[in-house]
């Protein structure tokens, strides 16, 4: 099973940025840990700044892997771009978060990926990727 777990903007800077919202550890460490946890798993991971990427890397894997993890960081609230591009493709998303984005600022409450995602995950800190990877693992199995 091929996995495939999408993070925009600014979240390279996991460990770093903000770590009473986000955490002291970095996606890097916590994904060895994910790789450990599911061994029989295919994960990849990609991170970009940029719409765009993030938009191509959609559109690549989109018709050939078995499920997408996204936290598309602040485009979340500004991108009908992402929302088309996961729209236009057969791969199931589900949307994740780190922060609880309903307990922070207004305009973090409008998701323009919610809408055509297979699900949503917000607010369990990193554990928001494994509980994804979890309900990957239900949907498939259920098809």
């Amino acid at each position: 099973m091929e996995i495939l777990i999408i993070n925009g903007p600014n979240l390279n800077l996991l460990g770093k940025r903000e770590p009473t919202v986000y955490g002291g550890v970095s996606f890097e460490a916590y994904f060895e840990t994910l790789q450990k946890a599911y061994p029989q798993l295919h994960l990849h991971y990609y991170q970009s700044n940029h719409e765009g990427a993030l938009l191509d890397k959609l559109h690549e894997v989109g018709f050939c892997y078995d499920g997408i993890i996204l936290n598309a960081g602040a485009y979340t609230h500004t991108s009908v771009a992402l929302q088309d591009a996961i729209r236009g493709i057969s791969t199931p998303v589900v949307e994740v978060h780190i922060s609880n984005t309903f307990a922070r600022e207004a305009f973090r409450h409008h998701s323009y990926i919610s809408p055509v995602a297979k699900g949503i995950i917000v607010g369990f800190g990193m554990e928001s990727y494994r509980l994804a990877i979890e309900s990957l693992l239900i949907v498939t199995s259920d098809q």
